[in-house]
C-alpha cells in the first residue's frame, strides 16, 4: 500500500515543487469549493510571477484574492472578475494582464487539457471580442472558434473525503469546476475535509479517480459565505 499512499503531512509538502512564473489551475466557484489552505500556503511560499486559471480571483481579503495582496499573480484566466477591488485597481494600472473566458468554454479547456485534447471548437463567442485573434471555422453552416486546452503545471483543488489512493468525492456544488481542474494538473494537490480508509468510499460515487491525483492533505475549512441573505425577522 505504501507505493500508492498519497497523503502528505504538511502543506508544505503538499505544494513542494512550487516555483515562480508556473500556472496553476484552482478549483472553486465564488467561494464555494475553493482549496483555501493550499492558496494560503502559495501566499506564505511567495511564488510570483503566476498564472492562476480559476473561474474567479476570490473576494478581497479571501481565497486567490490573497494572492493579489503581494502581486503574486502576473496573468488571470477566468470568467468572472467582480467581487475583488484590489484585481479591478491592478487591472486598470496595468499591473495584472486578465484573459476574460466565458464559463462554459474555461470549464471545457480544464477537461480538454486533462484528456489530452489540445483544441476545440466552440459557438461561444463568436461574432464578440472573444473571437479575436482565433481561427473561426464552419461545421453545418454555423460558425464555430478554435480555442485552446488549458494544462497547469499544478492543480489545486478542495474535496469532501479521500482515500489513501487518492479518490475524491465532491460535497454538492463544491464539486463545480474541481473535478475539472484535477484532471488538468501536471502536479494535481488535494485538500479535504476528511481521509477515510481505502475501501470506505463506494466506486460508484467516487468523482475524481485517483490516477489523476498525486497528493492529498487534510485540512481545516473557514468556509466563507460570499453574500449572506436572509429574511429580516418581523
Amino acid at each position: 500500500m505504501a507505493g500508492f499512499d498519497k497523503v502528505v503531512a504538511s502543506y508544505e509538502e503538499a505544494m513542494a515543487g512550487l516555483k515562480d512564473n508556473m500556472t496553476v489551475l484552482a478549483g472553486g466557484f465564488g467561494l464555494c469549493g475553493i482549496p483555501e489552505n493550499l492558496i494560503a500556503e502559495i501566499k506564505r511560499k511567495g511564488s510570483k510571477g503566476l498564472t492562476l486559471v480559476s473561474n474567479n480571483c476570490g473576494v478581497d481579503g479571501f481565497g486567490l484574492g490573497i494572492l493579489l495582496e503581494d502581486k503574486q499573480i502576473q496573468k488571470m484566466v477566468s470568467s468572472y472578475v467582480g467581487e475583488n477591488a484590489l484585481f479591478e485597481k491592478q487591472l486598470l494600472d496595468g499591473e495584472l494582464e486578465v484573459e476574460l473566458t466565458p464559463q462554459g468554454t474555461l470549464a471545457e479547456k480544464m477537461r480538454a487539457g486533462g484528456a489530452g485534447i489540445p483544441a476545440f471548437y466552440t459557438a461561444t463567442g463568436v461574432g464578440t471580442p472573444v473571437a479575436e485573434g482565433k481561427e473561426i471555422k464552419q461545421f453545418n453552416g454555423r460558425e464555430y472558434l478554435l480555442e485552446e486546452a488549458i494544462v497547469g503545471d499544478f492543480a489545486i483543488v478542495k474535496g469532501w473525503k479521500a482515500d489513501r489512493y487518492g479518490n475524491v468525492v465532491y460535497r454538492h456544488t463544491a464539486q463545480n469546476f474541481n473535478p475539472l481542474a484535477a484532471t488538468a494538473g501536471k502536479i494535481t494537490v488535494v485538500e479535504v475535509e476528511e481521509i477515510v480508509e481505502v475501501g470506505e468510499l463506494d466506486p460508484a460515487h467516487i468523482h475524481t479517480p485517483g490516477i489523476y491525483v498525486d497528493r492529498v492533505v487534510l485540512g481545516t475549512f473557514e468556509k466563507r459565505i460570499e453574500k449572506r441573505t436572509v429574511t429580516p425577522t418581523e
